[in-house]
């Protein structure tokens, strides 16, 4: 009989299944940079993609909007890491101009949904205060 897994909030939202994708995406890229890079950018890049959805993971686990909403915010720094990376492979030749192109697009796709679930926790936030006053 197989488990059954207990699922966590953080698994059903779509910034961190685009984020599992990438990291399952980025893989097979970083298979083809030169040996010299294991310890160089192909490690950053691996670090810098895992780290967006280790802290929406962790983020989720926050009582409060706000604490929440900083951690997608770091999340949100480690995709900007990870274009920054990816320009670096692409000036390097260790990517092709397509490779770059399908990845940037993931990429700022990410980003803009970590940009918006950020700006809905502290609205959120913002809206509890307010009715807390009133």
């Amino acid at each position: 009989m197989a488990k059954k897994y207990h699922t966590y909030a953080f698994e059903k939202l779509e910034v961190w299944q685009l984020g599992r994708e990438m990291k399952k995406n980025i893989r097979p890229i970083l298979l083809k940079f030169p040996k010299e890079e294991r310890f160089g950018i192909t490690d950053q890049l691996r670090r810098s993609v895992g780290s967006i959805t280790t802290n929406i993971a962790e983020g989720s686990g926050r009582a409060s909007d706000i604490d929440q909403a900083n951690f997608i915010n770091i999340a949100y720094a480690s995709g900007l890491e990870c274009i920054d990376h990816i320009i670096t492979a692409l000036d390097l030749c260790y990517i092709t101009e397509a490779e770059y192109e399908r990845l940037r697009v993931d990429f700022d796709k990410l980003l803009n949904k970590l940009n918006a679930y950020y700006k809905y926790l502290v609205n959120r936030n913002n809206n509890l205060k307010n009715s807390l006053k009133g």
